[in-house]
């Protein structure tokens, strides 16, 4: 599942290259949405666990694939998704990669899409993890090498990790079995293109499967990194210090933590986590952490079936969260509100908008603080870019402006940016109001004619 700039959700269909859209409706609701059938991949890809983003201009790219199709071999294909024409066009892996699997993505804070090479092929049908990195350029497609100094005692550095944005603009990973000690932490720098030591976890969060949990930044600057062992750590951004933090429960005499699962962060600045009693096990029970504790909620229908690898999380405009639970979609609505610290700001729009025009909004933090929700190898939904909602005063419909162009996709506090937005051809006129929407967290609105 992803979120696209214009406020639908598009979300792939199992093992194939098929891709719907979820509309909301016209108060807004995902729930009260409509379903349509979108542009199909090029012909002979249809991964499964893969390397995804959202870029600045608002495509859509795919990359990679532990599995083609129905139980296929890993993946080297790539695929990138045009949202104004509905096509999909193909995108080369870097040069001299023989695979790239269930890869580690992220979009730094300067818009550049990084890459990593998960799995190598090494001989017929042999595979082993990756060791390379890479950065696209969007507009030639091509790739630039990066990523040096990456630890690993056994040459596959990527291998069954996860990639954060820090406020900083660096990217943090917890290594799990490919390093010694398999505490370690490392932080990405993209001003050197190289990876040095972000110290070392309290305790061990991988299992033996080299699986990991998600690391999820918060709001105010932590941290949350979950962990296959049952362990979770709490990393300090503005000390770079590492402490424990709670762990999951034994629940029925087995150890619950997430080896492959989600986390997404609710608008109230806490985390909501998919965990499960070991690698690939049932059932799946979901957690609330607040900061200092982990507190069980009400478990989704279907979770006693489910392991946390079939789990994934989408954070809407709404601030709900979408989750995916082998072939159900559920809602999962929070309770609070966020600090006005966290809102994004408006500067500056245009007061008056025509329907189909072009419009630029500048304002702070209108990527958020957040990358919104977070799994690690294997998937990314990431959302720490800015939605343009229009509501018409008069009837109270919602409706989305199309965005692109970002300037930046930092989650540094009172970062500056601006974006490009279009206003849908559907959109009512008259009096309405005007809110930046990142990671479900509107900004205060502003008053807008609609022409």
């Amino acid at each position: 599942m992803l979120l696209l700039t214009d406020g639908t959700v598009m979300v792939q269909q199992y093992q194939t290259g098929n891709w719907w859209r979820l509309t909301p409706d016209n108060t807004g609701s995902y729930a009260n949405g409509t379903w349509s059938h979108m542009g199909a991949m090029p012909a002979g890809y249809a991964p499964e666990y893969f390397g995804s983003a959202v870029l600045p201009d608002g495509r859509v790219i795919t990359m990679g694939g532990e599995y083609n199709g129905a139980g296929g071999p890993p993946s080297d294909k790539g695929a990138i998704y045009n949202p104004i024409t509905d096509t999909w066009s193909t995108v080369s892996p870097p040069t001299g990669w023989t695979g790239i699997g269930d890869a580690q993505t992220v979009v730094l804070a300067n818009g550049k899409f990084m890459l990593a090479q998960a799995l190598q092929k090494i001989g017929t049908n042999i595979y082993c993890g990756g060791s390379r990195a890479a950065l696209l350029n969007p507009t030639t497609l091509t790739w630039q090498a990066t990523g040096t100094g990456k630890a690993s005692s056994d040459g596959c550095p990527y291998d069954e990790q996860g990639w954060t944005l820090l406020p900083d603009g660096q990217v943090l990973t917890v290594d799990t079995w490919r390093t010694t000690p398999a505490t370690k932490a490392e932080v990405y720098t993209p001003s050197t293109g190289a990876w040095t030591s972000a110290g070392n976890t309290p305790s061990v969060l991988g299992d033996t499967h080299g699986e990991m949990g998600p690391a999820v930044l918060r709001p105010n600057g932590t941290v949350f990194a979950t962990g296959a062992s049952g362990s979770n750590a709490v990393y300090q951004t503005t000390t770079n210090a590492w402490s424990a933090g709670p762990s999951f429960p034994v629940i029925g005499g087995l150890q619950y933590d997430i080896a492959d699962g989600p986390s997404a962060v609710l608008p109230n600045g806490d985390v909501l986590s998919g965990a499960g009693p070991g690698y690939a096990n049932q059932p799946e029970h979901f957690f609330d952490f607040n900061g200092t504790s982990l507190l069980q909620v009400t478990d989704p229908p279907g979770a006693a079936s489910l392991s946390t690898y079939y789990t994934y999380m989408l954070v809407l405009p709404t601030g709900q969260v979408l989750c995916r639970l082998g072939g159900a979609l559920e809602l999962y609505t929070g309770s609070g509100s966020p600090l006005s610290t966290w809102r994004p700001k408006i500067t500056t729009v245009p007061t008056t908008l025509a329907h189909g025009a072009t419009y630029t909004v500048s304002g702070r933090q209108l990527n958020g603080l957040t990358q919104g929700a977070y799994y690690g190898d294997n998937y990314q939904s990431a959302s720490n870019y800015p939605l343009v909602r229009i509501t018409n005063t008069s009837t109270h419909h919602v409706f989305y402006a199309r965005t692109a162009g970002m300037t930046s996709m930092s989650v540094q506090p009172g970062a500056s940016s601006s974006a490009q937005f279009t206003l849908p051809a559907s959109i009512e006129t008259g009096a309405s109001t005007l809110s930046v929407v990142a990671n479900g967290i509107a900004s205060p609105s502003k008053s807008v004619t609609i022409t």
